[in-house]
């Protein structure tokens, strides 16, 4: 039932393709990843009796398993509530349930958490089904009810009870509004219990989602559950220009990301000098227009010189202008405290910043060109090969002294191959061919 509200005709999903029967809870806002589930408890401890229920949208409480249910995430329960009971679905259970309580409502009382009454049955999931079903419809007639009594409001959602004994309007406006009349029409209009709730835009924006600039989902519908006050100084500090275009989220205000990175952003500014302090040169006043915190720059600009453009000074330059200010010196423009702009040129080639695929070629070209050294050869003497050193070129045989010798009779003559140094590379053969310049002496065999 966790995809009952994304469904379309039929109750098939349009994304997940789990037919409603997915436990997950990827479709619902403010999911919980239950990490303990898998761990087993101590001998003689008995499991927390404390779960975690979901409701519409980002709704949930904490209920008290008072009957001893054996229940796991993603089961449909159905709780007490004042009037009547409501349907929910357990979103966590067991020890999980106990940090989340710490975290959330750290005086937390478990003995005022109401109960649970007993697993859903058919008919309860489907008087459920239907009360989802209505809330659409019941939300624009309640718009126009509103609007025919002039209210300066805003029907945001609708959130009927399992039981279709109660519905609950949630609305947003500036002030306070005088909604008496308008309960009363609701109420002899679809014949149920009405409750009025304000709320505020950051609130109506975490209930109904969306995808904001960065091209995610909304962090208040996703995970972040307080929201802290967001001021434009911290624009200011980040060097953000005051757009409120640009600042603004879905709900209107202050975007919440601006405080993610103010601390760090803090911490870099202490390490600049103040930004209110005018440089005194013989050419004129400089102020300073911004501050570039990742390169270390300050721009500062002359009064009433726009040709000179800005300035870029690192900062301990404009500590060492100031410290001249201070005592009675001036220089003679800025231009001489210029810092150079070092901008790191682009890869295009590695634009991801992963390491190629090949980044090992060349260490393997490299060991098999090694394997590949030259030979010695084997016709060069043995004693010549030990000490590294050519061997003396051989004396012309006297044919009157006979046949060479045969086989492995002392050392080995050197070839004609071995003062060739084209030839003297190549792979010698073994087999001997008979010498046709000296006919009248045979080769041996």
């Amino acid at each position: 039932m966790g995809c009952s509200n994304c469904s379309s005709d039929g109750g098939t999903p349009r994304g997940c393709k789990n037919n409603g029967n997915c436990s997950s809870g990827g479709c619902n806002k403010l999911e919980v990843f239950d990490w303990l589930s898998n761990i087993m408890l101590p001998s003689g401890q008995t499991p927390y009796d404390i779960v975690e229920v979901r409701f519409k949208n980002s709704r949930k409480g904490f209920y008290r398993n008072a009957k001893g249910i054996g229940l796991s995430v993603g089961d449909v329960v159905v709780v007490e509530t004042s009037p009547g009971h409501d349907v929910g679905v357990v979103s966590v259970a067991g020890e999980l349930a106990r940090i989340q309580i710490k975290k959330k409502s750290p005086g937390f009382k478990p003995l005022e958490a109401k109960k649970i009454i007993r697993v859903a049955t058919q008919d309860d999931v489907d008087k459920w089904i239907k009360a989802r079903s209505l809330e659409k419809e019941v939300m624009y007639q309640s718009r126009t009810l509103a609007v025919n009594l002039n209210l300066e409001m805003k029907i945001s959602d609708v959130e009927y009870q399992g039981d279709l004994s109660k519905a609950t309007f949630f609305y947003t406006a500036e002030g306070r509004v005088d909604f008496r009349q308008l309960i009363k029409d609701m109420a002899d209009k679809f014949r149920i219990r009405i409750e009025m709730r304000q709320i505020g835009s950051r609130q109506e924006a975490s209930r109904l989602g969306g995808i904001g600039s960065c091209g995610r989902e909304l962090c208040c519908s996703t995970w972040l559950t307080d929201f802290r006050s967001v001021s434009t100084s911290a624009a200011r500090y980040q060097q953000l220009s005051l757009n409120p275009q640009k600042l603004a989220g879905q709900c209107g205000k202050l975007k919440c990301c601006l405080n993610y990175e103010l601390d760090m952003y803090l911490d870099a500014v202490k390490s600049f000098p103040k930004s209110d302090t005018k440089l005194h040169t013989e050419k004129g006043s400089a102020y300073h227009i911004k501050t570039d915190v990742f390169r270390k720059q300050m721009w500062y600009a002359y009064e009433g010189d726009s040709a000179s453009g800005l300035i870029p000074m690192h900062p301990d330059r404009v500590r060492e202008i100031m410290k001249m200010n201070q005592d009675g010196k001036k220089p003679r423009e800025l231009n001489e405290y210029v810092a150079e702009v070092k901008v790191k040129e682009p890869d295009y080639e590695n634009v991801v910043g992963q390491d190629s695929l090949n980044r090992f070629e060349h260490a393997f070209k490299k060991n098999n060109n090694n394997k590949k050294k030259k030979k010695p050869n084997n016709n060069r003497p043995v004693e010549a090969v030990k000490s590294g050193e050519n061997p003396q070129p051989p004396k012309a045989a006297n044919p009157n002294q006979g046949p060479r010798p045969q086989g492995n009779q002392g050392e080995q003559a050197p070839s004609e191959n071995a003062n060739n140094p084209q030839r003297r590379n190549k792979r010698p053969n073994n087999r001997r061919r008979p010498n046709q310049n000296n006919s009248g002496n045979e080769s041996p065999q």
